[in-house]
């Protein structure tokens, strides 16, 4: 399987909406980083949810088809709870709610996850942290984290601010945490710059054509947007450069 020509995408704001994102139209072609075993792999690295360690093993051990077959029942996964998002976005969830994710509850019942108590450091400096593990049992057992996060999407966030990007082709999802509550986009660097030039471009039209017949060509300026790569290496960019804040 070919590798995808640009990485994943992680500007949801919300893990469990990342991994709906895990499919998307960042440029000019629908990529789907879950397309395989191999991608799955991959995401699962990308967002952090499964140890690096663990991947190799899998990678290593995996009988053939194996994890195509978890990576499309990811893919599954993905989409059914991409219509409840859909259903339940811009309000609050309410107690009916709790019907429909019954599939997420038995998945989330299979976990085999436990504390650990570890040590930092030696002798009077030394630290003391309570660890969470899981044991991987098998290689469904990496549907596990992702199930973690649409859980805790569910009720850590406000679903009244869960909103759907505003770019026409756009289908990502993301969580608004700015103040005021006012973002609109999935990244100003794509979909919020393409509508800016969408705008420019109107308006220039539109004075263009209400120009007298004698003016001069070249009277306005002529922007020049960069391309969707372009744009897309932006938001990765600033992306990371929020990850890295504190």
């Amino acid at each position: 399987m070919n590798r995808p020509p640009i990485p994943p995408m992680f500007i949801a704001d919300a893990p469990g909406l990342d991994f709906l994102n895990s499919i998307a139209t960042p440029v000019d072609v629908e990529i789907d980083w879950l397309d395989s075993g191999e991608g799955l792999l991959t995401w699962l690295e990308r967002a952090s949810l499964v140890p690096r360690p663990v991947l190799d093993t899998f990678h290593a051990s995996a009988l053939p088809g194996e994890l195509d077959a978890v990576a499309a029942q990811a893919r599954s996964l993905r989409e059914w709870f991409r219509q409840f998002v859909r259903r339940h976005k811009g309000r609050p969830l309410t107690p009916k709610a709790l019907v429909e994710i019954e599939p997420l509850r038995r998945l989330l019942e299979q976990d085999d996850a436990f504390a650990e108590i570890v040590v930092h450091g030696h002798g009077e400096g030394a630290v003391f942290e309570l660890q969470a593990q899981r044991r991987w049992r098998s290689a469904e057992a990496l549907l596990l984290p992702i199930a973690d996060t649409l859980a805790k999407l569910i009720c850590g966030e406000d679903f009244s601010q869960v909103k759907a990007c505003e770019g026409l082709q756009c289908t990502m999802l993301f969580a608004d945490h700015t103040r005021g509550h006012s973002r609109r986009w999935c990244s100003m660097a794509l979909c919020g710059n393409r509508a800016k030039v969408a705008a420019h471009r109107k308006r220039r039209k539109q004075m263009l054509h209400e120009a007298p017949l004698n003016a001069q060509p070249g009277a306005h300026l002529k922007s020049q947007p960069e391309t969707r790569l372009q744009l897309h290496a932006q938001a990765q960019a600033q992306t990371q450069t929020q990850q890295k804040a504190p």
